[in-house]
């Protein structure tokens, strides 16, 4: 739907973890939508937090400044609101929100949102959060609408992931980059126990390892590369498109059956197609409604693996079909602006009366004649409606980074001027 002024969002992030890039698209995919957008540097804490750790005090002492330590950070994040003034606050996984600040959010009026991006089956404290939180987004179905709604969530949003087109893009690498990130057949992830053990399996095929927690099998050791440390988005992105054949297997932390078959579909899915690299992908129950057989190449077990790897290894003019086909359908469908409109629509929907009344005036209406013009192309710079509130201009303004501009100089006065006399 389209609404009547551009909206205030708050982005709290987790302090670290796998949620922590896709908050950031977030972020990005609404200020691309015309919004006016903040966010909590929820990873600016983690140092001091993960420093509490050092202390060598008992276990419940531990628990208890890491608790405390945790409320702080929530009320920050209230106090953030409280000046911001956000239509919404959008909170990732694990982000650093309390029940005691989700309460007092909603007693202040601000709606609330949380994308749980992680397995529900797997990652549990949804049961304590949730119904607090004024709409919940989800990466699975049935039955996890139905489980929400028995701890009093009724406002369950089902929100695949997603992949941003400004990011995660087809590369031209250097030979040095080809060097470094090339391979045969690669994979980009944590050493789950499903992966340790379908990866020994496959170590003819020029098995390339990137990412963490790979330690303590000398199977694999030889393969992972990187000294197997944590790699970052942009490097990601590098191997993916260094790669003939990029492996992509969700993990389990059971090895009963490697290929698991399960439903949510992770973000390297999207990220892989977006790049417009060619990947080999566990079929998932709910990937038919995202992807054809036709625009990523699946498997159902260890067999099937080996099998298709063998025969796209050996045919590069099938992997480029398949990953234009996959890419196509990416940059259509599955980017985090779409996500974000859905996002908004089903708030909307759920919630009658949001977003509230609009703020004071539009920008350019309160302005001199002879500014116009220039704010005007301002807002266009900033990625803001023409219809934008001044105060939502001073806001942007006031969050942009370098060296104000002499418009912007006069904007902040002008705003400095109102504050003092008025209209």
């Amino acid at each position: 739907m389209a609404f009547s002024r551009a909206l205030r969002v708050l982005v709290v992030l987790p302090m670290y973890g796998g949620s922590l890039p896709i908050g950031r698209s977030c972020a990005a995919a609404l200020t691309g939508l015309g919004h006016a957008v903040e966010v909590f540097e929820a990873p600016s804490f983690y140092g001091a937090f993960s420093a509490l750790r050092d202390l060598r005090v008992t276990s419940d002492r531990l628990e208890y400044l890491e608790n405390s330590f945790l409320q702080v950070i929530s009320q920050a994040v209230c106090a953030k609101a409280e000046t911001f003034g956000p239509d919404l606050v959008l909170a990732l996984a694990q982000a650093p929100l309390s029940r005691q600040a989700l309460k007092r959010l909603r007693r202040d009026g601000v709606a609330t949102a949380m994308w749980f991006v992680e397995d529900f089956r797997l990652f549990t404290y949804w049961e304590a959060f949730a119904p607090y939180y004024d709409v919940f987004a989800v990466i699975q179905k049935e039955p996890f609408p139905e489980k929400l709604a028995a701890v009093g969530q009724p406002n369950a949003c089902y929100l695949p992931l997603a992949a941003d087109p400004a990011v995660h893009r087809p590369l031209e690498l250097s030979p040095v980059e080809r060097r470094l990130y090339g391979a045969r057949v690669s994979f980009m992830g944590a050493g789950y126990a499903n992966r340790r053990l379908a990866f020994a399996q496959l170590l003819d095929y020029g098995l390339a390892i990137f990412g963490s927690d790979w330690d303590g099998d000398a199977t694999l050791a030889p393969r992972v590369r990187l000294d197997g440390r944590r790699v970052g988005t942009d490097e990601a992105v590098r191997i993916f498109n260094a790669a003939d054949v990029n492996l992509n297997l969700h993990s389990s932390v059971s090895v009963e059956r490697l290929v698991t078959g399960g439903d949510f579909v992770n973000p390297r899915t999207f990220e892989l197609a977006m790049c417009g690299a060619f990947q080999l992908v566990d079929r998932r129950s709910l990937m038919p409604e995202l992807f054809g057989e036709d625009e990523l190449a699946q498997f159902g077990d260890m067999e099937e693996l080996k099998e298709r790897l063998g025969y796209f290894l050996a045919h590069p003019e099938a992997r480029a079909v398949y990953a234009a086909r996959a890419r196509a359908r990416a940059l259509k469908e599955h980017t985090y602006a779409r996500r974000m409109e859905t996002l908004l629509d089903f708030v909307a929907a759920r919630l009658p009366g949001w977003p509230r009344g609009g703020r004071d005036g539009e920008a350019l209406s309160g302005l001199p004649e002879g500014m116009r013009e220039e704010v005007a192309a301002l807002l266009r710079e900033l990625s803001l409606p023409p219809d934008v509130s001044f105060d939502d201009l001073i806001w942007a303004v006031r969050a942009r980074q370098g060296v104000l501009s002499p418009l912007e100089t006069s904007l902040l006065f002008l705003d400095e001027w109102r504050k003092q006399y008025g209209r």
